[in-house]
Order: structure tokens, then C-alpha cells, then sequence
């Protein structure tokens, strides 16, 4: 995939407002911490988050990619009628159907003309809007598009920290830690052909990107449904986390060999790149991996936790205005997702 006439206009966004610790979720695993004798302070340890942030218990989805749409619309000033797509790209919504993005497209006030969806693809939903928005304009489809997302995770943990107390055995433990890393944000990326009278100067052309699979591994990391009693179904979330963590890295090597040979780049070419935030063991094994070394990286999961597909653009957002990531850079978006699917996209900033 290669693209030439496609740029990332804004990158907005909103983190949830309740700051809630690594220790605030064990001290409620307390009677299982002193069962399996796991020290306090295990779950910071092993994954390198401190805290992470979730939306109020009647937070509705849609309502946080709606202000990050908002935001993404007064910076740039962009002409409502301009948006041809919007496109809903998060692993939670507010319902099976309609799309997510039907009533967040109503809120903007978008043209009729507008294609309005979802897109569902693990923690690569928002990349894989972008490549779905930057292939519409591309081809001359459309002139702008906008791919939002919202994550919540505050329900998926308490279930989840409920089953922990119920099952207290190591396996459960080991399984379900992945969950406790959840944080919760939404995000707006606007793209355009780069012909609109645009209020800010940001306009990041996206050069070209890399996407291999192995569906094989589909079984490694599962957030869904199970039947608990007669027509009675509990959400449920289990990670095999050394083995995704092993095959996702496997992965990301073949990825990150094929976007080089697609760019006619080396390595060092790279100036910086921006990692979907999983957690410490992640970073390390895929940097060292990909043999990149960790100032060209900019990581946010200590105090973001793991947003899913809001991840990654958010943490590209704040290397911007910390001025991590400067004009003329050439940047490289990297993402594993469950499935396994990994994407990685090449920037001009």
C-alpha cells in the first residue's frame, strides 16, 4: 500500500477523567494475592503500568468520540460537508447495531452523502480506518474522513477482578492479567487529500503501509461472551500472554522487514516511531526485536495502561505537542492485534 496524496490533518482527543491505580486493583484481589502468596506491587512489576484511566460508570461510548471529533473539527476548522466518511473504529461500542458511527455522524451533522460505518479489528481498529479513509481518498473518492474511536475498560476489569476472587489458582491469574492493564480514552483523526483551507498547519502525509496476518493465533487472546447458566451469558476476557507475546513479536519482525523493503528504507532511516502501549515486556522484546532503539520511541502505558485502539494515535498525539515528533521525520506506526494481525504505517511528519 502506497500512498500519494493523503495526509493526517489532527489527531484529537480525550482521556477519561478517574485516574485508578495498580495497587487501588489488587488491594480488591487482596484474599487471592494472600492465597497464591503474590507480593503487592506484582501487577506495576510485571507490566510497567502505574495507573490508567476509565470513563464514569454511565459514560456512554459514542459521547467520547463525539468531543474528540469536536476537537478534531475546531482545530482545524474544516468544512462539516467536506467529511466524506466517518468511520467508528473501536473494540467497544455502544450497541450491536446501528454502527457506533451513525449517531456520532448525527451529533457532527454530517452530509447525507457521508459513508457512515464500523470498523472492528482488535487493537488495529484505528489504523485500519485510517488505511480504509486513505484508500477512499486516494482514489479520488472523497477529500476528508474521519476515524474515531472510544475504549472503555472499567467494566471488562470489574467482571474480570470478580472472576479472579471466584477462581483462585494461577492459571486464572496468569490469564486474566492482561484485563488489569486496561485503560480508557477516545480519539479523532481527521485525513484529507491536503487541497482544504484548513485552519492548523499540521498536515502529516502518510507515505505507505504494511499489514501481514497469521490467523492461526486467533485463539491466543479472546474478549466476548460465555454461557454461566441456563440463557444467562457473562463478558469474559483471557489473555495467553507468553505465547501472543512470542508470536506477536515473530510477527511484527516479518512486518517490520516487509514495510522497510516496501519504502526502500533501512532501519536507521526511521527517525521515530509510535507503538500500540501494551506494557514493559512488549516494548522491550519488539524493540529489541526490530532492533530499535528506545529513544526513538515514545511510550505512555506507565500512566495510560493499554487503550486498545485508541492507544496508539493518543501517544502519536502527545509525542507531537511534547515536540517528540518534529516536521520532516519519518515515522513509522507500529501495531500487533489480536488475531494475529500486525500493521505498520510510514509517515513524512
Amino acid at each position: 500500500m502506497k500512498y500519494s496524496r493523503v495526509f493526517i490533518n489532527s489527531f484529537a482527543y480525550e482521556l477519561a477523567p478517574e485516574v485508578v491505580t495498580s495497587r487501588e486493583l489488587e488491594s480488591r484481589l487482596a484474599p487471592l494475592y494472600q492465597k497464591l502468596r503474590i507480593p503487592m506491587g506484582q501487577l506495576a512489576a510485571l507490566t510497567g503500568i502505574e495507573e490508567r484511566r476509565w470513563w464514569p460508570k454511565d459514560h456512554r461510548l459514542s459521547d467520547g468520540a463525539i468531543e474528540a471529533a469536536k476537537k478534531s473539527i475546531a482545530e482545524t476548522d474544516i468544512n462539516i460537508n467536506d467529511i466524506g466518511a466517518v468511520v467508528y473504529t473501536g473494540v467497544c461500542r455502544d450497541q450491536h447495531e446501528p454502527a457506533t458511527a451513525c449517531r456520532i455522524a448525527a451529533e457532527l451533522g454530517v452530509d447525507k452523502s457521508t459513508a457512515i460505518y464500523d470498523i472492528s479489528n482488535a487493537c488495529l481498529g484505528v489504523l485500519s480506518g485510517i488505511l480504509d479513509v486513505a484508500n477512499r481518498i486516494e482514489l479520488g473518492q472523497i477529500k476528508a474522513g474521519l476515524v474515531v474511536s472510544c475504549e472503555s475498560a472499567r467494566h471488562i476489569v470489574d467482571i474480570t477482578i470478580d472472576n479472579m476472587l471466584e477462581n483462585q489458582n494461577i492459571q486464572n491469574f496468569a490469564q486474566s492479567l492482561a484485563t488489569l492493564t486496561g485503560g480508557s480514552g477516545a480519539v479523532a483523526v481527521l485525513l484529507t487529500d491536503g487541497s482544504l483551507p484548513l485552519k492548523n498547519e499540521r498536515q502529516h502525509k502518510l507515505l505507505g503501509a504494511s499489514h501481514l496476518s497469521a490467523p492461526e493465533h486467533h485463539d491466543l487472546c479472546k474478549w466476548g461472551l460465555q454461557e454461566v447458566g441456563l440463557k444467562l451469558h457473562r463478558e469474559y476476557m483471557r489473555t495467553d500472554a507468553v505465547p501472543l507475546l512470542k508470536e506477536g513479536v515473530a510477527l511484527a519482525h516479518d512486518t517490520w522487514k516487509h514495510f522497510l523493503a516496501q519504502r526502500d528504507w533501512v532501519a536507521d532511516q526511521v527517525d521515530k516511531v509510535i507503538c500500540h502501549q501494551v506494557g514493559s515486556a512488549n516494548q522491550k522484546q519488539v524493540l529489541s526485536a526490530l532492533n530499535i532503539p528506545t529513544y526513538k520511541e515514545f511510550p505512555t502505558f506507565k500512566t495510560l495502561g493499554n487503550m486498545g485502539t485508541v492507544s496508539l494515535p493518543v501517544t502519536a498525539a502527545m509525542a507531537h505537542d511534547q515536540g517528540f515528533l518534529k516536521a520532516g521525520d519519518k515515522v513509522s506506526f507500529l501495531g500487533i492485534g489480536s488475531g494475529l494481525n500486525c500493521m505498520m504505517l510510514g509517515l513524512e511528519w
